[in-house]
């Protein structure tokens, strides 16, 4: 099955040798997304809640490019460098997803790009 990278200018370039999104067959496969600032690319300041916004408008960007919305996501993962800030987290993500929810796995990691407190990658179809 062909792949074809998905891009938009609307968030900030990938630091590394990976698309924003790849398109196969039906489904897209965004990358994992840290709170970077689109015009910066440096992660935001604030706190968890801040950065699940921040991702999920970048991410809502890239699901635009691939001519796809928070409706047609399918599957989330969520990676926390604490637990504790899963509530804060949870009602950020929350605001952006209708019933029936996408599947979800949250996993708590030692470290993540830029000093994020949060990255969270998305399959849309």
């Amino acid at each position: 099955m062909p792949r074809e990278g998905v891009t938009t200018d609307k968030i900030a370039a990938p630091v590394g040798p990976f698309s924003a999104a790849v398109r196969a067959g039906e489904f897209v496969y965004l990358s994992g997304q840290v709170a970077q600032d689109p015009t910066t690319g440096r992660l935001i300041e604030g706190d968890v809640a801040a950065q699940t916004e921040q991702i999920l408008k970048n991410v809502g960007a890239v699901l635009a490019a691939a001519r796809k919305t928070f409706a047609d996501v399918i599957k989330a993962s969520v990676y926390l460098t604490d637990m504790r800030d899963f509530p804060a987290m949870n009602t950020a993500y929350g605001r952006h997803f209708a019933a029936p929810y996408p599947a979800r796995t949250t996993v708590a990691v030692a470290s993540l790009p830029l000093g994020a407190a949060v990255e969270i990658d998305i399959v849309a179809r």
